[in-house]
């Protein structure tokens, strides 16, 4: 059976309204806060060097970008010197093919799978359980929200929208043929009664698949960043190791991943390094004493390339860390299903769009405020509002967006165009504004924004327009 999909993009409003509405994933989004957000502030203030750690990670990203081809070409060179294997797909269907072929070619029947968005971008378990193979999520967040048959809910914390009594029920709907058969709550019980079931799978595995954090073009290594074990025995346990990947995360040198490593954990989880960082370099050889009998490596495009040298190009920096995600009014508002695909938060706003059409995509870079947060702590300074701003031009352009938004801006656009008309039109509509909050200053209920004030308070204006403000300092300095 597939995993079933919460909604598609074009379902964003109608997703958004029913997740504000959820007590339960409202409750759950409130540990973004402090998970992710003061733990990262707090490892950031420990190191005095940070932004120049980002200004360094930015400037590496353009130039591996700038020279992508050659580090691809010198990455696949040495895999293939450490007796590894890597394979181009220039798509979802042909990574997919790629995968099964491999699994094929060893009678594989049942497949670990350490984290991998790429995985979830292509529907890579989805398509094996159709061609006969069961996959198996190992990480605890995957493996919980592959029980209850839904996608993640976030990049680098999948399972985050769910409680403790949603994880116990759903152990106890499919672990009863393993001999559990007793509901557990207790955080400690659950880990447990995962770890005695997952280790079952470990050992079984025909083939492991991981995705890669970076790529290593100096010593075709893969790095994958985790916090578990369970990443170290998904590649070295079963006999194939496959590496699933984007083409843009290959980096020079072992010294450049260590720049990238102080960026991504830090962002991530506020850790000063992760649990574990395992480095990749083909097969097992004749003295090693575990690992995998082939080593095989898939670089996927799916569009990537056709981001090169335009607009969005400095999405592909993104070195998947979340900080934007966990920052994000929006997200921390209505969490990761409501987006409708494998990419929440801003960085899923300008991503979604490219990987599957505006056309579909359309209301996700509209799902944002413009805080500027999300650019504030991306480690690599990728300018996402900016990328957002580009596809509503877009939307715009191809009379994608809706009508009555259309008409909005039309309407600003006609004072915009007339200085003086602007200034009474926005006199006005302060006074107006004014008069409608109440005593605390807030508006509570406007009609043209219930958007907006059906789930938050808005200020009303205070003092003098900016035009007035303005006016009155010039006339000050003259």
């Amino acid at each position: 059976m597939p995993i079933s999909t919460v909604a598609n993009p074009q379902h964003f409003t109608r997703n958004a309204s029913a997740a504000l509405k959820d007590p339960t994933l409202q409750r759950a989004l409130q540990n973004v806060k402090p998970g992710f957000r003061r733990k990262r502030a707090a490892a950031v203030a420990k190191l005095p060097e940070f932004d120049q750690l980002r200004a360094a990670g930015r400037d590496l990203k353009n130039h591996v970008l700038e020279h992508l081809d050659f580090y691809l070409e010198r990455f696949e060179a040495k895999v293939n010197e450490q007796g590894g294997q890597v394979h181009w797909a220039r798509d979802a269907a042909e990574a997919n093919q790629i995968v099964l072929e491999i699994c094929r070619a060893v009678n594989a029947r049942r497949v670990t799978k350490g984290k991998s968005m790429i995985s979830e971008e292509i529907g890579l378990n989805d398509f094996l359980t159709s061609h006969g193979i069961q996959p198996i999520e190992t990480d605890l967040g995957e493996y919980i929200i592959q029980l209850r048959r839904e996608r993640p809910s976030h990049i680098i914390a999948p399972a985050i929208h769910l409680n403790r009594e949603q994880v116990a029920d759903a152990f106890h709907a499919h672990h009863g043929p393993y001999g559990f058969t007793e509901r557990r709550t207790e955080p400690r019980a659950l880990m447990d009664e995962a770890r005695q079931v997952l280790r079952r799978q470990f050992l079984s595995a025909d083939v492991g698949i991981t995705g890669a954090n970076f790529c290593i073009a100096e010593t075709g290594t893969t790095v994958i960043v985790t916090n578990e074990g369970n990443g170290d025995l998904t590649q070295t346990l079963p006999r194939v190791h496959i590496a699933l990947t984007s083409i843009e995360k290959v980096v020079p040198t072992l010294e450049d991943v260590s720049t990238f490593i102080r960026l991504l954990s830090r962002s991530a989880t506020g850790q000063e390094i992760s649990v574990y960082t395992t480095f990749s370099s083909g097969p097992r050889r004749a003295n090693d004493l575990d690992g995998p009998e082939q080593f095989h490596v898939v670089l996927l495009d799916n569009g990537r390339s056709g981001m090169m040298g335009g607009e969005f190009q400095d999405m592909l920096r993104c070195i998947r860390c979340a900080a934007c995600i966990n920052h994000c009014p929006v997200y921390g508002a209505i969490g990761g299903h409501a987006y409708g695909w494998v990419y929440p938060g801003p960085m899923g706003a300008v991503l979604t769009p490219h990987l599957i059409g505006v056309e579909a995509a359309g209301h996700l870079p509209n799902a944002s405020t413009f805080c500027g947060r999300c650019e504030e702590v991306c480690p690599v300074h990728i300018p996402l509002p900016k990328m957002m701003r580009h596809w509503r031009e877009r939307e715009f352009e191809r009379h994608l967006s809706p009508a009555a938004t259309r008409f909005g801006l039309g309407v600003w656009a006609f004072f915009a165009k007339r200085p003086k008309l602007y200034r009474i039109a926005a006199n006005l509509g302060a006074w107006v504004l004014r008069r409608l909050s109440g005593r605390d200053g807030r508006i509570k209920n406007l009609a043209l924004a219930k958007g907006w004030t059906v789930w938050r308070d808005l200020p009303a204006p205070q003092g003098r327009t900016f035009q007035q403000q303005w006016a009155a300092r010039r006339r000050a300095q003259s």
